[in-house]
């Protein structure tokens, strides 16, 4: 799952936070989150599980779509995957 950070990242977006407000509410810095989103710094599950828990899904849906991102990624196949789930999560709100 080395596109995890990329996953949140777009989920962030998806839900309409900016990076310095989900910084917060995920009580983390700035510059911290970036480097997570960015792929520099691993997850680790206590902040996997606040974004969850923030974004009002579960964390086994968010590493099933950076798991299921890494192997279609290669086939191109990614885009028809996320767009159903990521409407269907847009839709929770």
């Amino acid at each position: 799952m080395k596109n995890i950070g990329f996953i949140l990242k777009r989920l962030r977006q998806v839900y309409g936070d900016s990076a310095k407000d989900f910084s917060v509410k995920l009580g983390l810095s700035s510059s911290y989150l970036s480097e997570i989103e960015n792929g520099k710094k691993n997850v680790s599950i206590s902040i996997l599980t606040k974004y969850a828990e923030i974004l009002g899904i579960k964390v086994s849906s968010i590493i099933l779509i950076a798991e299921d991102e890494d192997s279609l990624k290669k086939e191109n196949k990614f885009k028809q995957l996320v767009q159903p789930i990521m409407k269907k999560i847009m839709l929770r709100k």
